[in-house]
């Protein structure tokens, strides 16, 4: 019956608003277990927009079959309805008599609460890699390698994990040497797409509440309106058409040499070039290009063989689509920034442990995983919020709320105290936070109530107010004698004499032979 159905619709919409409503109450420490409410609360909305769409096409497509419903209800033998509608229960109670019912109102509660043990989240352990940790960190080692195995690429062979993440998301000069024409080759075209194709999954399972539709729509929108515009960066035809046409020469490669259509390399500057033109290479690739027949005009088009424009639409939509896929990959990778630091500082972490280290972390983060996982959500919170945390040592807090491990306590030198008397007698844990402290905000701010306005590489490693004092006053010194060395601020340096000879001086030399009596 429809109205059976519109009255159980907006009962499950009921039922998920309030099951949305208590998991938004809800503050899970742990970053798993964020991940499963985050993942509940979006499955739930898709839901309810699922639902709320059914009752709309009742309310307006099946208006006429609603109708016929009423009436028979209303004008026909109620008792005859109840026992039809009745029997059909029966029946299929029959066919079927291991069926469920569903109950609603235990439906969406957690396990603890009476509900069932439904995973509306999806396997979260599944989810991510062990190298991402739940969200926290990029994993892009196979991306990495990839990038290194490009045919045609070249000066890449030796770049390194740490120098790729920071790099990964730059498509011209110069943190990128790959050439246009090389961008254009499928290996390319599938390298960029699989890395946009990462970076959107990955935002999609770490941030599952946020509208990214919306987002992505503004990605395509921003590169639309810049394609048109001719504005992409490493993209634009205008500076590709008056970069070395006159020559014969197409603009490739970084974007700012000149290109030998004849031995397809690019040159940094024109006196290069020219001194190329006398060489055997070239003259003999020069004679092999024309004895194939192919001329120099295509390439002064900025297209033709090499497909990367003139008048081969096919290659512009080329050139078009491998634009879009990295216009997506700068957008997401400036939209994850902190995901992205988050993992540099995570690998140069790593590359100062020995295997054994790392395998040690990795069972104690499998372990850790274990535990919550096996614990309801319920209970899991009373354990974080009731339960006190074991911290003898007074280690510090990582991330999950507890204590970090001893031997990475011992490595960072955490257990060494740096006070600092120009920020307050504050006390920095770790020589990496009291290096770090000398260009944050306490200590400049402490410097300046000190009268020091001008803070340069000198006052690093100074703590001591009476020692930054004695320097500033010395800088000073020296600076007032350098001065007084040059004629002072009134400029008689610059002031020059003549005396009844002709012979021309500066004004202080000439009073003291005035004085000396040898004018």
């Amino acid at each position: 019956m429809l109205y059976e159905d519109l009255r159980s619709i907006h009962e499950d919409v009921e039922r998920l608003e309030q099951a949305i409503a208590d998991r938004v109450l809800e503050d899970p420490k742990h970053i798993r277990s964020r991940l499963v409410r985050d993942h509940e609360i979006s499955n739930f909305c898709a839901r309810i927009q699922s639902q709320s769409q059914r009752a709309l096409q009742i309310y307006n497509d099946e208006k006429d079959a609603r109708m016929q419903e009423v009436q028979s209800l209303s004008t026909g033998d109620t008792y005859e309805t109840f026992y039809n509608e009745y029997n059909k229960i029966k029946d299929f109670h029959k066919r079927y008599p291991n069926e469920p019912v569903e109950n609603l109102e235990r439906a969406y509660k957690r396990a603890q609460d009476g509900g069932p043990p439904a995973g509306f989240a999806g396997d979260i352990d599944t989810m991510f890699t062990g190298e991402e940790a739940f969200g926290r960190f990029f994993d892009l080692t196979m991306l990495h390698e990839e990038y290194l195995n490009l045919p045609g690429v070249k000066g890449v062979r030796k770049l390194t994990y740490l120098q790729y993440l920071d790099s990964f998301d730059a498509f011209t000069p110069p943190k990128c040497t790959i050439s246009k024409q090389d961008k254009m080759t499928d290996h390319y075209f599938a390298y960029v797409g699989s890395l946009a194709q990462y970076l959107e999954s990955f935002m999609r399972r770490v941030k599952p509440l946020e509208d990214l539709d919306r987002l992505f729509r503004a990605f395509d929108d921003e590169f639309e309106k810049e394609w048109e515009e001719d504005k992409v960066p490493g993209w634009q035809q205008k500076e590709a058409k008056t970069n070395g046409a006159s020559k014969g020469l197409v603009t490739e490669g970084t974007g700012e040499g000149v290109w030998c259509a004849d031995c397809k390399k690019e040159f940094k500057n024109d006196n290069v070039y020219k001194a190329h033109l006398t060489g055997k290479k070239h003259i003999k690739n020069a004679e092999a290009r024309q004895q194939n027949g192919d001329s120099g005009d295509v390439e002064m088009t900025n297209g033709g063989s090499n497909g990367t424009a003139g008048g081969n639409p096919f290659a512009r939509l080329k050139e078009r689509a491998v634009a879009d896929r990295e216009h997506r990959v700068r957008k997401l990778a400036n939209s994850m920034q902190t995901e992205r630091e988050d993992t540099r500082v995570n690998v140069e972490r790593k590359a100062g442990m020995t295997d054994k280290e790392r395998q040690q972390e990795l069972a104690a983060l499998y372990e850790e995983d274990a535990e919550v996982a096996g614990t309801a959500e319920g209970e899991e919170g009373e354990v974080e919020d009731g339960e006190k945390v074991y911290n003898p040592l007074k280690l510090p807090l990582a991330w999950d709320g507890k204590p970090i491990p001893f031997w990475l306590y011992k490595l960072h030198g955490l257990g060494v105290e740096f006070p600092c008397e120009i920020c307050g007698n504050y006390v920095y844990m770790g020589r990496r936070a009291f290096d770090k402290h000398f260009s944050e905000a306490r200590h400049i701010y402490g410097l300046q109530c000190l009268g020091i306005s001008k803070t340069t590489g000198l006052f690093r490693e100074i703590t001591k107010i009476d020692e930054a004092e004695k320097l500033w006053e010395k800088l000073e010194r020296d600076k007032a004698t350098e001065l007084e060395r040059k004629g002072g601020d009134t400029g008689e340096g610059i002031i020059e004499m003549e005396d009844r000879e002709g012979n021309v001086m500066p004004k202080k030399v000439y009073d003291d032979l005035e004085k000396a009596g040898l004018m």
